[in-house]
């Protein structure tokens, strides 16, 4: 039996956090794990294998992007997806978090429909069927 499908989401706001989990927990076998700020999702990390990582860039401690460029710097999850998750929507921004090794790069407010497409395309899965016209 294969390992259950992990993703990481770090964000230091609880209602954010709970809307992100909320929306991923409508993928099917996705086993989600929160993390209050880069330093927590590290020690998650350091412990459990993980399929994707989406992460906020404004928190405490350690912030998203320092959190990619370590998530990058360790051999175990270099290649992990990862998804900034992000209230700073200025293209400078956007470039910066993509050349530290970002997959992809969410303004929000985030709708869940769009965040539940993007971790299924990052994972592999198949998306969710259109939605019908009315």
């Amino acid at each position: 039996m294969s390992d259950p499908l992990r993703c990481l989401v770090v964000e230091d706001s609880p209602m954010m956090r709970q809307l992100l989990i909320f929306a991923l927990s409508r993928v099917r076998g996705l086993q989600i794990v929160e993390a209050v700020d880069g330093v927590d999702a590290l020690r998650k990390l350091a412990t459990l294998r993980f399929d994707l990582v989406l992460t906020d860039v404004n928190m405490p401690i350690m912030d998203g992007l320092k959190l990619v460029h370590r998530i990058r710097s360790d051999a175990t999850h270099k290649d992990v997806p990862i998804v900034i998750i992000t209230t700073e929507g200025a293209e400078a921004d956007r470039k910066r978090a993509l050349d530290l090794g970002a997959n992809a790069y969410v303004v929000k407010p985030i709708q869940a429909p769009a965040v539940i497409a993007l971790a299924e395309r990052l994972l592999g899965l198949r998306p969710h069927a259109p939605p019908e016209a009315p």
